[in-house]
């Protein structure tokens, strides 16, 4: 396969970075959920940098979420219930704090990804030995 141009690697590499930020700043923010960003940011990364893509790939913590999802399109469980927790506990603030014609809309966002998240196999249901 030919190497992509500068720009388009340039391109996929700050959309990885800005993936990539907005997960970790999912881990402090309840209605941003982390793991869609981190393996956006892994799709982008595999698209500019290699080496990027490599540092992702090992993080602790990020690495075998990445790993799961490439192998066999699956979620920790641990991770859903971590998002559905957070998705829902940003939801009921915004609903409280939001004027009354945008509450919902933030109840809504979060209901289809957790709808979403809900129909992703879980690894630790996919069997121990894959």
């Amino acid at each position: 396969m030919a190497p992509r141009p500068l720009w388009r690697r340039l391109l996929w590499g700050m959309a990885g970075l800005l993936s990539l930020g907005l997960g970790i700043l999912g881990i402090f923010l309840p209605l941003l959920p982390t793991t869609p960003f981190v393996l956006l940011a892994a799709f982008c990364f595999s698209r500019s940098s290699r080496r990027c893509e490599a540092w992702l790939l090992g993080h602790p913590r990020f690495g075998p979420m990445i790993h799961d999802w490439r192998t066999h399109r699956a979620v920790p469980w641990r991770a859903k219930q971590l998002a559905w927790v957070m998705m829902s506990l940003g939801s009921a603030v915004a609903a409280w704090r939001l004027p009354l014609a945008w509450c919902w809309v933030p109840a809504a966002c979060c209901l289809a990804v957790g709808l979403w998240m809900w129909r992703l196999p879980t690894r630790e249901r996919l069997g121990a030995g894959d």
